[in-house]
């Protein structure tokens, strides 16, 4: 479970990293608009254009990456509590693999497929016996 620990620190590092970049990137941006630095000013509507679109890129992405932050904070109290790689909606083990692929991972796969299919609202404890056919 170490490692599983790790990815997760490990993750949450690389987040905290990226939130920097993109704010030193926008404050650079700003910083050198109210200096009267105008070189980095648009010139064309479509490079106002181009620049919002980034903007709003990054923006998305950060609102992304703190979602996954806060899963991974999640994550990191399941470990405390002692039910880390416990599905919280069947008590079942996730299967390794796919806490390798996403160590935040609060769902078995089954249940997760339930969740796609609409068959449960995200979070109802369920018993996988009861949804069988739709698993098969």
């Amino acid at each position: 479970m170490n490692h599983f620990k790790y990815l997760l620190l490990k993750r949450r590092a690389e987040i905290l990293g990226d939130f920097t970049q993109i704010e030193n990137d926008t404050l650079k941006n700003t910083l050198g608009e109210s200096n009267g630095d105008l070189s980095s000013m648009p010139i064309h509507m479509a490079d106002l254009g181009s620049d919002n679109y980034s903007q709003d890129f990054a923006l998305n992405l950060m609102k992304s990456e703190r979602e996954t932050l806060s899963e991974i904070t999640h994550a990191l109290q399941k470990f405390d509590k002692g039910t880390y790689g416990l599905c919280e909606a069947t008590g079942e083990a996730i299967n390794k693999k796919r806490l390798e692929a996403k160590p935040w991972a609060r769902y078995c796969i089954a249940y997760a497929r339930l969740l796609e299919k609409n068959l449960v609202r995200e979070g109802q404890e369920v018993n996988l016996e009861d949804y069988k056919q739709y698993l098969a």
